[in-house]
């Protein structure tokens, strides 16, 4: 799930918004009202860039399901998260910043990071390049793409791959064609679930999805006798390595025995969007996407408002509860976490098209954080562990990637609040200033709560978590709140219109830290 500049993807199809303004000169950066607490791994390793191994726990829900107002009773892992996802940077010779239509994939001799636009290492003159997130979507609500579910009951997961197309040296945006399309637009998406086949059940290409006056959902909705479905609680080993074909993630269900695939090559539908601002129509290629980066160190993209290459992050802040939706999809009657309705209860879905937990939900970024997201509803808020339990859902679990066994030495944890707490993203004032860095907040002006990441052990060793600080067995919590855990204001440098570089502060980032909790 990702939101786009300029052309918000909405889960109804409905006419797009009009164009969302961006914070001059940064424009380019993704992540309006995009939050995502995030964890990176860094490794000088040859290969940890284009090779890693994950397991992961997938969380329960309690057995009590949420009530309709989201006053007292239980919370359930939909109303945290639409989605949590293992990322990785890759080349695409027609994204962002758009300077060579080359990328020579797998070697760290992409990563430019100079200031000096006559210099060979100029940031502008970067190798394109996109950004994959293996997304795992939960269930007992509405599903994609109405929704952001899966199943009644049961977990899948997709291969998303964000591009980019707008030159960053001179600003130009892509052709205004390619904004019809639902995954197309400035940000285009590829898409394709992990299948039990590794097949795509139809071609992941941007394009390929439809325009929001005549959609093809084929590819974007879930299939169950095609995708590989996995239950709350099951072991789950993520293995991502690139191939001869593309990058090919494998998830293995160590609980089932059962197995998926998916490869973003040319023989599953993968493409990317040309740009040709001077076309009057849209038009994709066909292409293999692979690992751009030998080891797991560089920046990462150009782009992103995040810094990293290898990371997990969790997407937070998109449910809130609503009484009643009008037909156009706007709340009503607001739920228990806003007086009146406000400016954020839009993109709502009726509990009637719930698989499961009847109940309405809005999903527009949480502008206010005054959401599930933002409150004492996430494991380990409660010091009471039996009633925690009882309301809460497990926390995900995740460990350390290892490349061909080997573990990753350093982390950091990032958190992009600065980049959504300005103007064009948050609704709460005082607004962050991404030049000067004031009014830039942890936690974000409204919250009762920002999750953190802390450390557990387990029968497979030491086990990443996420949470409150009362999550039991915890054997490191960084400080015990967000605001030690993901540090001070870290400044980033992009390549701006003019090639010139822009330096805006986008994240709170701890600083390198060795990594204290590794696989094995």
């Amino acid at each position: 799930m990702s939101e786009k500049i300029g052309n918000e993807r909405v889960y109804r199809i409905v006419p797009p918004e009009a164009p969302k303004p961006a914070s001059p000169p940064s424009a380019t950066l993704r992540v309006l009202g995009h939050d995502e607490p995030s964890l990176e791994f860094k490794s000088g390793r040859a290969g940890s860039g284009n090779d890693m191994t994950y397991t992961v726990t997938l969380p329960k829900d309690p057995k009590k399901q949420p009530n309709a107002s989201g006053s007292g009773g239980t919370t359930w892992n939909f109303q945290l998260r639409p989605t949590f996802w293992f990322g990785l940077t890759l080349c695409d010779t027609q994204s962002s910043p758009e300077f060579t239509h080359k990328c020579k994939p797998g070697t760290d001799a992409n990563n430019l990071v100079g200031t000096n636009p006559n210099a060979p290492d100029y940031i502008g003159k970067h190798p394109g390049n996109a950004f994959m997130e293996l997304q795992f979507y939960g269930p007992g609500y509405v599903p994609q793409f109405e929704g952001f579910g899966c199943t009644a009951t049961q977990y899948c997961a997709a291969m998303t791959i964000d591009s980019r197309t707008q030159n960053q040296n001179t600003g130009v945006e892509n052709t205004s064609a390619c904004n019809n399309y639902i995954l197309g637009g400035p940000e285009p998406i590829n898409w394709a679930y992990i299948t039990k086949s590794g097949q795509s059940q139809a071609p992941a290409n941007p394009l390929f999805t439809g325009t929001f006056t005549s959609p093809n959902l084929t590819a974007v909705n879930v299939n169950p006798s095609k995708d590989l479905l996995m239950s709350p609680g099951d072991v789950v080993r993520i293995h991502m390595h690139d191939t001869s074909a593309g990058l090919r993630i494998d998830l293995a269900d160590l609980t089932t025995g059962h197995n998926g695939s998916m490869t973003a090559s040319v023989a599953n539908g993968f493409g990317h969007v040309l740009y040709t601002p001077k076309s009057k129509t849209c038009q994709a290629k066909p292409y293999a996407f692979h690992p751009e980066y030998s080891t797991a160190n560089p920046r990462g993209n150009t782009w992103s408002a995040h810094t990293y290459n290898v990371a997990m992050s969790d997407e937070i802040g998109h449910f809130e509860n609503c009484l009643a939706i009008d037909a156009q999809g706007n709340c009503t009657q607001a739920g228990s976490q806003d007086p009146a309705v406000d400016a954020d209860d839009t993109g709502c879905v009726p509990g009637t098209d719930s698989l499961l937990v009847p109940i309405n939900g809005c999903f527009s970024s949480d502008g206010d954080y005054d959401g599930q997201s933002y409150r004492q509803d996430w494991p380990g808020t409660d010091p009471n562990v039996a009633q925690d339990r009882a309301q809460h859902p497990a926390p995900v679990l995740f460990t350390s990637p290892v490349t061909r066994g080997s573990n990753y030495s350093t982390i950091a944890f990032e958190t992009d609040l600065p980049r959504i707490e300005a103007s064009d993203s948050q609704a709460n004032p005082p607004f962050c200033d991404l030049t000067t860095g004031a009014n830039c907040v942890n936690p974000p002006h409204g919250a009762q709560l920002y999750p953190f990441f802390s450390t557990t052990n387990r029968s497979s060793g030491c086990t990443w978590q996420e949470g409150g600080r009362y999550l039991p067995g915890t054997t490191n919590n960084f400080g015990g709140s967000s605001t030690a855990e993901f540090g001070s204001l870290l400044k980033s440098v992009f390549p701006a219109a003019g090639f010139t570089t822009v330096s805006r502060f986008e994240n709170f980032n701890s600083g390198d830290l060795p990594n204290p909790c590794r696989a094995g």
